[in-house]
């Protein structure tokens, strides 16, 4: 589907996509931040795993090419959809990738759901990810202790009003 936000589109993941998405994935930092579980080097077989169990997989594109990837996790109907497994590629950072991502899971979580709002999940460490959620309209509501490698570590939870984020800024 064509994404209000030009140069961008989106359509459903498919099994061939997965290589490309684990591509994107260089360390284990990165791959902490983007799926806790799973372990480093992020394989096809992981993330297709992960996938089975989720929602609304969906490849961003931009000219046709794959520049980002997300899902949804959980759902309340007509309240909020929770979005993770969140990636923008490399090349495709700064570039307005995110906001065309979450655009694209806004649009498609409204329409199954109806939801209001969508929920976007980032570790203390992913500084980029922390920078960029309120740059799109997402505002922290609450934050969780976990843990990584035995050591604490913050997960912030944000929130956004669905139909701002269908809208081109």
């Amino acid at each position: 589907m064509k994404s209000p936000f030009e140069p961008f589109g989106y359509r459903p993941v498919q099994p061939e996509d997965l290589a490309t998405v684990c591509a994107w994935v260089d360390n284990a930092d990165t791959l902490f931040y983007l799926h806790p579980r799973a372990q480093f080097p992020l394989t096809v077989a992981q993330l297709a795993a992960t996938l089975a169990e989720r929602e609304l997989g969906t490849l961003l594109l931009a000219d046709g090419a794959p520049v980002g990837f997300a899902n949804c996790y959980r759902q309340q109907p007509g309240e909020y959809a929770c979005i993770g497994n969140v990636i923008v590629a490399p090349q495709a950072r700064g570039r307005g990738a995110a906001r065309a991502l979450m655009a694209a899971m806004a649009e498609q979580a409204h329409a199954r759901w109806q939801v209001r709002e969508l929920r976007v999940s980032c570790f203390n460490g992913n500084v980029a990810g922390l920078l960029c959620y309120p740059a799109l309209g997402f505002q922290p509501f609450a934050v969780e202790a976990r843990q990584r490698d035995g050591q604490p570590v913050a997960l912030v939870h944000f929130r956004a009003d669905c139909a701002r984020l269908r809208a081109p800024a």
